[in-house]
């Protein structure tokens, strides 16, 4: 038999079963990031943040997904419940504008989600602003650059350090 090359699809396969470690009870339990570090605050990003904006449905009319997830720093836990704030310049508002403002929070998983109107160059670059400013945690402000203003969705994630 011939030596078969390690291809990018074999990797990921004997990987997966090292995704799973044994739990206390026996079971196999989803293996959790050990020593994961915080999430820094980005340059620019709390430009223009409003604090205690609401938590809204959805910011304008919509078309666009701001998504991400929010995660504990050290194990890499799921944080529930986690109030994230979004604003952007949109082809509805700038982002100076309160109707460009809004909040979500994060479910069970750690995983947030926010409709909002089509993000636009501002400065010459499509991007958006997220901020966790609760205090559980410290804060972080985050300013994710769009490579497309034609790309309809954009994520971000949080590691969060308690307070």
């Amino acid at each position: 038999m011939s030596p078969t090359a390690p291809t990018r699809r074999r990797l990921l396969a004997a990987g997966a079963g090292a995704a799973l470690i044994t739990g206390a009870s026996g079971l196999l339990v989803p293996a959790r990031a050990q020593g994961l570090a915080p999430t820094q605050t980005m340059r620019g990003g709390a430009n223009n943040y409003r604090p205690g904006a609401p938590i809204v449905e959805r910011i304008g009319g919509g078309g666009f997904w701001m998504s991400g997830t929010v995660r504990g720093a050290g194990d890499g836990a799921p944080l529930a419940g986690q109030r994230i704030q979004i604003w952007a310049h949109t082809t509805e508002g700038h982002e100076r504008d309160p109707q460009s403002h809004g909040a979500t929070l994060t479910d069970e998983a750690g995983v947030f989600r926010l409709e909002m109107p089509q993000i636009v160059p501002a400065f010459g670059q499509p991007h958006g602003h997220l901020a966790y400013d609760d205090p559980d945690f410290e804060t972080v402000f985050l300013r994710p650059v769009m490579p497309s203003a034609e790309q309809t969705s954009l994520e971000a994630h949080f590691v969060l350090q308690p307070a």
